[in-house]
């Protein structure tokens, strides 16, 4: 295996069915070539890596460098252009990673799922307030990781298990079964699962 991990753009979610006739979730991502720029070694760098440049049209602020680690022998030298069917075929297990969908900012209610408080003893204001944060006078302060209000969402998710429904060679798209995170336009890195 030259390398297990590739890069794309979400482009849509839809249904459709499978051979057995039944109904499947598809997500499509559109994928661009990757070419090696440099072959990253051991003795020189302390770790084996290649760095790759994703297309133009992936990142949309230009080209963009990534890094793609392995343990073995590099098997692709300097200038060697990789498309998604040299690292995937249809039926194999992946897993995905990209950035959820942003939410704003939220309160303690929408992002944790505190319950709020009660209507009754004379608190008509407080249902979607996440009542005390702290102790008195030990310590004196709020715990640092306490559950608050603040922004949701835009968080690194990663999904494995997920299975390559088919391979669009023609318009370089990959068809994934099952929904991956982020809206239309994500980046979303596929690594091949052994």
């Amino acid at each position: 295996m030259k390398i297990d991990t590739f890069y794309g753009i979400k482009k849509e979610q839809f249904q459709t069915f499978s051979d057995q006739g039944v109904r499947v979730v598809i997500t499509s991502i559109k994928t661009y070539p990757i070419v090696v720029k440099q072959i990253k070694d051991e003795k020189k760098d302390g770790y084996q890596a290649y760095k790759i440049e994703t297309s133009k049209d992936l990142a949309k602020k230009g080209k963009t460098l990534r890094e793609i680690k392995f343990n073995n022998d590099p098997e692709l030298k300097i200038g060697d252009e990789i498309k998604i069917i040299d690292v995937l075929s249809q039926g194999d297990t992946v897993k995905i990673t990209g950035k959820s969908k942003g939410s704003g900012f939220a309160g303690a209610v929408k992002r944790w799922g505190f319950k709020g408080g009660s209507k009754t003893h004379g608190q008509s204001d407080r249902q979607r307030a996440p009542g005390s944060i702290g102790q008195g006078t030990d310590p004196g302060r709020v715990w640092k990781g306490k559950k608050m209000p603040g922004r949701m969402g835009q968080e690194n998710i990663t999904i494995k298990g997920l299975k390559v429904f088919k391979l669009d060679e023609a318009n370089n798209e990959v068809w994934i079964q099952g929904l991956v995170p982020g809206k239309r336009g994500t980046e979303i890195k596929i690594t091949k699962l052994t």
